[in-house]
């Protein structure tokens, strides 16, 4: 399985060598903020609705100042909206009462915020801090089980697999890789096995 994780990284580096971020931010917290929005929701529904919002407030303290409501005007659009505006106003004054307004850079420490879960959490400290995490989202726990890389039975134990596969220093953008391969070559429906390279690689 390691050879196979090996050559499947390969092919990700080869068709995705840069890994932007798919979430539109500018500081940790509208990250952090926009992460938690993506949750039943797709990236692209997300950056239309953060522009007004973070026009509003883009720190903890304006967030605090506008308020549940505001929040869930302007993000009406997104699925589970008013938890999520609920949460973002709680999760905001939290970070005011308890870090001094800074999103702090650990995974234990965001998932003390309401919304924010394992997940979540990992791609802040990923892509903010850096510190190497693998954030797995059903996306990724579905691939990994079709390439044959984990039969994880939830996306913790996916995690897990994928952290043993695939090199620390490589975690990072690797579970960006996958994120952008899925949605080009090897979507949930619709799904052509002869038109996605890594499908025919492992079939072989």
């Amino acid at each position: 399985m390691k050879e196979r994780a090996n050559r499947i990284g390969e092919m990700l580096d080869e068709y995705y060598p840069e890994t932007p971020v798919p979430l539109d931010h500018t500081n940790a917290f509208t990250l952090l903020v926009a992460v938690l929005l993506s949750a039943q929701c797709t990236d692209k529904r997300v950056n239309m609705v953060t522009p007004s919002l973070f026009e509003l407030a883009d720190n903890p303290y304006d967030m605090v100042e506008i308020g549940e409501d505001r929040i869930l005007e302007c993000i009406r659009s997104c699925g589970l909206a008013p938890t999520k505006a609920k949460n973002i106003n709680k999760l905001s004054q939290m970070l005011i009462d308890d870090f001094g307004g800074e999103v702090p850079g650990t995974i234990k420490e965001l998932k003390k915020f309401p919304g924010v879960g394992q997940k979540t959490a990992s791609v802040v400290v990923s892509q903010w801090f850096g510190i190497p995490a693998f954030p797995v989202d059903t996306h990724i726990h579905r691939l990994a089980e079709r390439w044959g890389l984990s039969s994880g039975k939830n996306v913790k134990e996916t995690e897990s697999d994928l952290k043993e596969l695939f090199p620390k220093e490589t975690w990072n953008k690797r579970h960006l890789q996958i994120i952008f391969y899925g949605r080009e070559y090897c979507p949930a429906r619709g799904h052509v096995v002869e038109e996605c390279p890594i499908c025919v690689e492992v079939r072989e």
